[in-house]
């Protein structure tokens, strides 16, 4: 059964045009990840899935478990199951981690399992939520924020960028533990280092607002590590 199906979407933000026709859909507990060089309308697709502004849609839609959303609202897309990790996640002053946790109905001696799921220590869900944490701490709160709403579609923008080749491996373990339970994924990548640590089952390379190739992920990213973008314009796998 398809989770997600994006039908001949167009999206323009203040008036600029930036989506030109996107078609893409994903099965249930599929994993894709969407590669792209700056600039080439990644996020702009996620934040479109997500309902976020300034987005807006011109043409097309957007289909989740079978249903239009391309007119709800952030909170409607939130219940039904849709979910998304920021590239830079913010920073709220006065609200601690436990807080969250707490709203989603855990308990003190739930507290210890999350923290170890996602190599934390028990210490740091007393702080405010991103205040003074890492770069790659603050992708890994992320993570463990979206996994304890149980989404059915985890949308995880750029979570390798700004974040140093040791901690890419603990970051790709936070993904994989959010995508384990039932969960489908678009994980957004301009470099692709974050495929070395966890698996995914198609790529989708977007350029100038388009889908320009499909195919298997690792072999993808080998040849744009070798080629750089340019090969997808004339890719016959689309």
């Amino acid at each position: 059964m398809k989770i997600l199906e994006i039908k001949d979407l167009h999206v323009e933000i203040m008036n600029k045009k930036i989506l030109n026709g996107i078609n893409i859909e994903i099965e249930e507990n599929e994993k894709i990840v969407l590669l792209g060089p700056n600039g080439s309308g990644k996020t702009t697709l996620l934040k479109a899935i997500m309902g976020l502004s300034p987005i807006k849609i011109i043409k097309g839609n957007i289909i989740f478990k079978g249903k239009d959303i391309t007119n709800l609202s952030i909170d409607e897309r939130a219940k039904l199951g849709i979910g998304m990790a920021f590239q830079f996640p913010p920073s709220i002053k006065g609200v601690r981690i436990s807080d969250i946790l707490n709203k989603f109905g855990l308990k003190k001696e739930d507290f210890n399992e999350i923290a170890k799921k996602f190599n934390f220590p028990i210490e740091f869900f007393e702080r405010e939520i991103n205040i003074g944490f890492s770069g790659g701490e603050m992708k890994r709160i992320e993570c463990m924020l979206l996994y304890i709403q149980k989404p059915k579609l985890a949308l995880i923008d750029e979570p390798d960028s700004g974040v140093d080749i040791i901690n890419l491996g603990v970051i790709g373990k936070s993904i994989s533990t959010l995508l384990e339970n039932n969960c489908s994924g678009i994980i957004v990548t301009h470099q692709g280092l974050i495929l070395n640590y966890i698996e995914v089952d198609k790529a989708y390379v977007l350029l100038n607002g388009k889908i320009a190739c499909y195919g298997e992920p690792m072999e993808i990213l080998k040849d744009i590590s070798k080629e750089g973008y340019g090969k997808c314009e004339i890719c016959k796998k689309f």
